[in-house]
């Protein structure tokens, strides 16, 4: 069995702090919050930028200054969000991806629709190719998002035209009102609907993040756990950082016998390139 990539989602675009006060939102904050995770063993960091007030932001300058401060410290895996759930209505749909110039190893992809709770998260098969040559054209490995076994079918008729590559990055994401349950049965049937030569990783939302983080762990797959996708610790008691609930993967997975995989053997294991793009390259980009 793989050693465990684990994947620290450290905000999302969703959660407000007035849930809970470790929410990031400025780029300190959300670079803190990684280089802190990095150092409890994640080696790979899902970002969402927000704005001063905490919403979701699509603001290249926010993008740069987020990714200059952890690459300053730290040579995490950057996994940056793509969404445009909030895209604000009559912005240009490829600016929810417009960060990429920047050079993240792996960005969020959307190839499939699904009921966001009470929101309608529209993905059309034009969008999905618009990002996937947008992702080629970057070199930025896509990380297919999978809110039920349909998406997964989209995602290899994609691989099948030629607009991802043959081995393909899966993201499990259970237990949002509208799309699949954050059952091991589900679970199970997911992971039977998948390619040969995939990897995965599942999340769950809210109460079900940890066991599902159990269940990744002993079936082979990969974890996602932080505050975009779950605020609480246990019943009743708020997470005190991201970096806390990465700590009790570390201690889950030792515990039941699989090793936590360095961020160099988790680019192996995904297929990047061995370095991160550093500070002053992001900087001469960004002129």
């Amino acid at each position: 069995m793989d050693n465990l990539i684990i994947t620290a989602a450290v905000n999302g675009g969703i959660t407000p702090r007035g849930k809970n006060p470790a929410v990031p939102h400025t780029p300190k904050e959300i670079a803190d919050a990684v280089v802190q995770c990095s150092q409890a063993g994640a080696s790979v960091a899902h970002i969402h930028a927000r704005d001063e007030m905490g919403k979701p932001s699509y603001d290249k300058d926010v993008w740069r200054e987020i990714i200059e401060r952890i690459r300053e410290r730290s040579d995490i895996i950057l996994n940056l969000s793509t969404s445009g759930l909030n895209l604000p209505q009559g912005m240009p749909e490829e600016e929810a991806w417009n960060h990429l110039q920047y050079g993240p190893e792996i960005a969020s992809f959307n190839c499939g629709s699904v009921n966001h709770g009470d929101k309608p998260f529209i993905n059309s098969p034009a969008l999905a190719r618009k990002l996937a040559l947008a992702l080629k054209e970057h070199q930025v490995t896509p990380e297919i998002e999978i809110y039920h076994s349909g998406v997964i079918h989209e995602a290899i008729t994609l691989q099948q035209q030629g607009y991802l590559d043959k081995k393909l990055v899966f993201a499990f994401a259970m237990g949002i009102h509208g799309g699949v349950r954050p059952t091991c049965k589900d679970l199970l049937h997911l992971v039977d609907c998948l390619p040969d030569n995939s990897i995965w990783s599942a999340i769950g939302i809210g109460q079900a993040q940890l066991p599902l983080n159990t269940y990744s762990i002993l079936l082979g797959g990969h974890v996602r756990t932080g505050l975009e996708d779950n605020i609480y610790y246990r019943k009743g008691e708020l997470a005190t950082s991201n970096a806390q609930l990465v700590d009790r993967i570390v201690r889950l997975s030792h515990e039941l016998g699989r090793d936590v995989a360095t961020i160099d053997e988790a680019r192996t294991l995904l297929g990047l390139n061995p370095q991160p793009a550093k500070p002053d390259t992001i900087a001469a980009i960004a002129v």
